[in-house]
């Protein structure tokens, strides 16, 4: 086997802020995995609207505004953070990394030692793997894969055998992941039919592809110049982004859930066409968090609206099974260096994309 350099190029995200956070680095010191861990060779990271929010402090409860990357922090102690505990700087970022492992820990599993691997978001205490609050984020509450090399516990990898490649394989993992757990949440039925805002993004594209394996019913909903490409994930209908008339154009359907990452302006015009016993679940406000709802809407109604983060530990090897029987495909946007990533996360902020974009190192 090759041997491990002493460091490694990596993006290196020095505090909450803009593009200009980010540092790239050629001499970063390649991580040293702890007992239970592996070392991997990162083969290429996806981009994810959570790297965009963790640096920019989106997640602060002071800011109110959609997602769009710029500096928006507060500094008014409100914590910028999405579990609660501030981030330590400096941090590589990168949720969806795809790599080889080329090291293990004294006590992990040498077997996995060159074997191809996605590697779980969520890293957990695997003495209480369901508890959220010993939980973190992989590219937030420990490093990611914006490097050439990154550590994960053995039992935060997954074996994946698949002909897909590896920049195809890194614009999984969150996103559908995320989506799965909001259709869980949901109580996906093979009866239901699903109403998809911003289809065309990472998290919206693999809610279309999974609910149609759940054998759901869906309506997405995209920018008009997208619809050819989201066509190929194959939705049994598709809207435009935002109807003038939404009830008015769904008068022939009974949308029974709603899966939801944008929020803003329009999110009461979506709910209102729930039909009576409807499930609405989310995981996302790109277009903002602060949105008008009028209770008796929720209670006459019987509505039942379901946040999503957090994922019980069978989604990812759920979504691996499903990469490796074909059943999901991926979406590259685009690819770029490591060492572009600022000007990759600014196309992903841009939203011209269909899918993922995914950076290489």
């Amino acid at each position: 086997m090759t041997a491990i350099p002493t460091t490694m190029s990596a993006m290196i995200l020095t505090g909450h802020g803009g593009l200009e956070m980010y540092e790239w680095r050629t001499d970063w010191p390649v991580p040293q995995p702890e007992p239970e861990e592996v070392l991997i060779k990162v083969g290429a990271c996806g981009l994810n609207n959570t790297d965009v929010n963790t640096r920019s402090g989106w997640y602060s409860p002071a800011v109110t505004d959609a997602t769009t990357g710029d500096d928006q922090l507060i500094e008014n102690g409100e914590d910028p953070s999405w579990g609660g505990a501030p981030l330590t700087f400096p941090r590589i970022q990168g949720a969806d990394a795809v790599g080889c492992v080329v090291a293990v820990g004294r006590n992990a599993d040498p077997a996995l030692l060159g074997e191809r691997v996605m590697v779980d978001g969520w890293h957990r205490d695997w003495s209480d793997p369901t508890n959220v609050a010993k939980a973190g984020y992989f590219g937030s509450e420990l490093d990611g894969g914006f490097a050439q090399y990154t550590k994960a516990h053995q039992r935060s990898v997954q074996r994946v055998n698949s002909t897909l490649s590896d920049a195809e394989l890194a614009t999984f993992q969150c996103s559908y992941t995320t989506a799965e757990g909001m259709l869980a949440r949901a109580n996906i039925t093979r009866g239901d039919t699903v109403l998809i805002p911003g289809a065309s993004g990472g998290v919206g594209s693999a809610l279309v592809q999974l609910a149609k394996r759940h054998g759901a019913r869906v309506i997405a909903m995209a920018s008009e110049s997208k619809h050819d490409q989201v066509a190929r994930l194959g939705p049994d209908r598709i809207l435009p982004r935002a109807p003038e008339n939404l009830k008015s154009t769904l008068a022939d359907e009974t949308i029974t859930i709603i899966a939801d990452v944008v929020g803003g302006r329009y999110w009461s015009t979506l709910v209102d066409v729930l039909a009576p016993g409807g499930r609405y679940t989310v995981s996302g406000a790109i277009a903002g968090p602060m949105v008008d709802l009028d209770l008796r809407t929720l209670y006459l109604r019987d509505l039942t609206f379901t946040g999503s983060t957090f994922v019980p530990p069978n989604i990812f090897p759920d979504v691996v099974r499903y990469i490796e029987r074909g059943e999901i495909q991926p979406l590259v946007a685009a690819i770029y260096p490591l060492s572009d990533l600022p000007t990759a996360q600014q196309a992903f902020i841009d939203k011209d994309h269909t899918g993922n974009i995914v950076v290489i190192p």
